[in-house]
């Protein structure tokens, strides 16, 4: 973050602090917010409909209501840049706890001082948070599911004030404000678990106020209210000029005991407020603003937050006191009037002018959109003393080379043109793209022009403009586009590959904001998308992108050679299969009647492993070894009474809270002694107490039950002849490979196509194949989503979730033994995650009479863990 000292931004060090502690921030969630992250959790439910930003942000969202109590961003960087509360190095969720890493780089006060000032400056009445996703992320859709979530915890927690009752949605005009129509038509179950889909849905009403004659009509104190606006449709103003005849009669009309109530009063307390309104379309604008007023526990979303705001986003999101009809004002009043829980603004970049807005909680950008392939690849071309003729007969050509004749999910690739005046699209460009087609034999009737002209732009073109993207419509059929003003936010078309721009228009963004519309995803499949402009454009997008997404033109162009490319994956018959024990755990919950007390045997805990280590380097000029020590004055413990410590155990154990304090009272150790450990050490009550007394009442029983269970490795895709992967060259063998014996390869591929994840992994097949201790080895490691049947579950300490794990081979042996094989890179071997995962899988394979193995990575690498001399343990040379 320039100028402050921080080498990266602070929602960067956020981000890294959430995930470090993920399992046991959402262990303390409630049992509702629980389930509707598991519904979303693309780890935990592989039909997850939210992609992976979508969720993260998700994830941010609920983190700083729940955990962070709807703080506000300068109230959490402070505590943040301070290691104080929850984020102390002595708290249960600090990251330098036990010799962990620090959060980020080592920074002092002095240099986060300036952030600090600029963030309490600009502070509102209000949490004001700020979710950088970039374009084609889906921003809408999670906004929907952001206020189905407030909803549904507004329900069940009414009282509550961290949960938003209404819904206000900004967008910044009428062509984005229609894309927010898909709140409304938006299937809820695809976020909203099913079981809770009946219960909030009846309650959520929805105004839409596309119609500046429309008043809003919602019933004063009401909850459940979605209302969605642009800024033009809920306006505060000021009088500037002496009243004229209409206008004292438009205010004998506000104070009409019948028309005044419809309208509202027309002057406020705030001295800032509006006066009095000017004419019918005033009145209406207060009507709705007043309606608002009357709504309790407010959530404000702002949809492309940083095109509503204009040029000067850093400036205007919180304007100042000078101009006084920005939407920050209006918000402003609204918090003046009623109770905003928070407002959630919306954009596609964190940065202005490279420089990160300080309230940003959570950035996925458009470098790692790309690479991470939720939009298509790009290739930009600038071109520099060309005619336009030849710009666009090029750009054309090169277009319909690439895509012409085909088709994806049933629509026709598309090249826009984007002029900069009406004239420029009639006089020049149409001529230009019309000859071009000629010369490829192409009819005309593929053209489509949208220019906002009804002269030229007739209803029909309109029609088939807003139907490019449905299969079997005539605007499907219309394959190059001439358009004026429509790269902005808003218009979406996924079937667009390519965008062409000659001539440099007015507003620079411009240039970034057209190019961006090619680049949303379709098909599964990573797509490359051309981008044609004159050198000056390619220069200015260049700059935007540096401006915008702190990233340059290079990173835009391509991700290289190696990179990964599409495979498409056949399942090669007959089916394989393998017969294993399936094992089912029963538990039974026993009460006890303990005739002792509770024994805690706290004289002989072992304080050491809750004190906080402090690693210390002497000097650096002799380079000497970081000597290490615990220091008990750094452990940032709360204290606890006994009013506290029993609610605490009585929520955790759902107990009368008399019968807990009863038996702390009588427990061995005493109340007294209770409460001093756990005021010193707070992690004492969670490890020991709580489990303690938990045993001392009750007793689990557990039964297992065997079933035996054939699984298929790989079953025929559904609705397709394939399935498609994305891998690195480098990293793929198929069955027609060449360096393979026939003999090898009729010991494998269950699958035509293997697409590795690693080299060790490509080792390990490599080694068994060509073993010959081995008579069939297959890569199950590729089929993770639902594509095989061989998984184990497996319970997740951090989510405390039961997921499923797909080992990476499965290998019959020549003695007629099988193996269940993991490969793991040397600094995951000792994750807790990957143990779970080991420890389960290792349960199945010894009832299946199946030896479960893991290798590290450098061993497989640097030895052949099938020689002569037997299996070694990887596991103990990887130490």
């Amino acid at each position: 973050m320039a100028g402050t000292g921080l080498e990266t931004p602070f929602f960067s060090q956020l981000w890294y602090y959430y995930t470090l502690n993920r399992g046991k921030i959402r262990f303390r969630y409630n049992s509702l917010t629980k389930k509707f992250l598991a519904y979303n959790d693309p780890d935990e439910n592989p039909d997850a409909f939210l992609r992976r930003p979508q969720f993260e942000a998700l994830e941010m969202y609920v983190f700083l209501k729940e955990f962070l109590n709807n703080a506000h961003v300068v109230e959490i960087f402070d505590q943040w840049r301070n290691r104080e509360n929850n984020f102390s190095d002595a708290s249960y969720y600090g990251v330098d706890k036990y010799g962990q890493q620090t959060l980020g780089v080592e920074i002092t006060k002095e240099q986060t001082e300036a952030l600090f000032k600029q963030m309490r400056k600009y502070r509102e009445a209000y949490p004001n948070y700020i979710y950088a996703l970039t374009m084609g992320l889906g921003k809408t859709i999670l906004v929907a599911t952001c206020i189905f979530y407030e909803f549904l915890l507004a329900k069940k927690y009414p009282k509550s004030d961290l949960y938003c009752h209404n819904a206000l949605v900004f967008a910044p005009d009428k062509t984005v404000l229609e894309s927010l129509r898909e709140i409304i038509t938006f299937d809820k179950s695809k976020v909203v678990p099913p079981e809770y889909v009946k219960a909030v849905e009846p309650l959520i009403k929805v105004h839409f106020l596309d119609d500046s004659g429309v008043t809003l009509n919602v019933l004063d104190d009401s909850d459940f209210n979605i209302v969605i606006s642009n800024t033009q449709k809920i306006i505060t103003k000021r009088k500037r000029k002496e009243d004229k005849p209409a206008d004292l009669f438009f205010q004998d009309i506000a104070k009409d005991p019948v028309l005044g109530d419809l309208y509202g009063p027309t002057e406020f307390e705030a001295p800032d407020s509006p006066d009095l309104v000017q004419d019918e379309k005033s009145l209406i604008e207060n009507q709705r603003f007043k309606k608002l007023t009357r709504l309790k526990r407010l959530g404000v979303y702002v949809d492309e937050a940083h095109h509503l705001f204009g040029a000067d986003l850093e400036k205007e999101i919180r304007k100042g006191s000078s101009a006084k009809t920005s939407l920050r004002d209006t918000i402003n009043l609204l918090a003046e009037r009623t109770s905003v829980v928070a407002c959630y603004n919306f954009t596609g970049t964190p940065y202005v002018k490279t420089q990160p807005l300080p309230e940003v909680v959570y950035a996925y950008g458009l470098r790692d959109a790309i690479q991470n392939e939720y939009l298509k690849d790009a290739f930009p071309q600038g071109f520099e003393d060309i005619k336009g003729e030849v710009f666009v007969r090029n750009a054309i050509k090169e277009f319909w080379e690439d895509y012409g004749g085909q088709t994806f999910e049933g629509l026709n690739p598309k090249l826009c043109f984007f002029a900069t005046t009406i004239d420029e699209a009639t006089q020049e460009l149409r001529p230009m793209v019309e000859a071009a087609l000629a010369d490829l034999g192409l009819p005309s009737s593929k053209i489509l022009v949208n220019i906002g002209d009804a002269k030229i732009t007739k209803d029909e073109d309109i029609r088939n403009f807003n139907e490019l993207d449905v299969p079997g419509s005539t605007g499907n059929e219309k394959q190059f586009l001439i358009l004026v003003g429509k790269g902005r936010e808003g218009w979406n078309c996924r079937s667009l590959f390519g965008v062409a721009m000659f001539r440099s228009p007015k507003s620079k963004v411009f240039v970034l904001q057209a190019t961006m519309r090619c680049l949303r995803q379709i098909t599964e499949t990573q797509h490359r998308a051309r981008v044609f402009l004159s050198n000056e454009n390619l220069e200015t997008l260049d700059a935007e992108l540096q401006s915008n997404f702190n990233m340059t033109i290079n990173s835009l162009k391509g991700k290289g050679e190696s990179k990964s490319v599409a495979y498409e994956v056949r399942v090669v018959p007959p089916p394989r299969t393998l017969a294993i024990k399936e094992i089912t755990h029963h538990y039974e919950l026993i009460e006890k009647d303990p005739s002792e007390p509770v024994n805690f045997d706290l004289e002989h805990l072992d304080r050491e492993k809750y004190l906080v280590k402090v690693h210390e380097i002497a000097t650096l000029r002799r380079e000497q070894a970081a000597k290490s020590r615990t220091d008990s004055s750094l452990n940032d413990s709360r204290p606890f009474s006994e009013l506290t410590l029993v609610a605490e155990v009585a929520r955790y154990l759902n107990m009368k809270a008399l019968d807990v304090k009863r038996y702390l009272d009588a427990s061995a150790d005493g109340m007294g002694k209770v409460v001093e450990t756990i005021s010193t050490y707070n992690e004492v009550l969670y490890d020991v107490i709580i489990p303690g007394l938990f045993n001392h009442l009750r007793e689990v029983r557990s039964t297992q039950e065997v079933h035996d269970r054939e699984v298929v490795l790989l079953k025929e895709p559904k609705d397709a002849d394939c399935y498609t992967f994305r891998a690195k060259p480098e990293l793929v063998i198929t069955n027609k490979d060449k360096r393979l014996k026939d003999e090898e390869k009729e010991k494998s591929f269950h699958a035509d196509t293997y697409c590795f994840d690693s080299k060790p992994e490509r080792e390990c097949f490599l080694q068994y194949v060509a073993s010959d201790k081995v008579e069939e080895v297959y890569f199950t490691g590729m089929f993770t989503s639902g594509q095989g049947e061989l998984s184990v579950q497996y319970y997740d300490p951090d989510s405390q979730r039961i997921r499923s794990y797909y080992p990476d081979f499965l290998a019959k042996m020549t003695d007629g033994t099988y193996q269940l094989i993991e490969v793991k890179g040397d600094n995951k071997i000792d994750d807790r995650i990957v143990k779970a995962k080991a420890e389960a899988a290792t349960e199945i394979a010894t009832a299946s009479n199946i030896e479960y193995i893991m290798y590290a990575g450098s061993h497989l690498m640097n030895t052949n863990v099938l020689t002569d001399q037997g299996f070694t343990d990887p596991l103990a040379e990887a130490d």
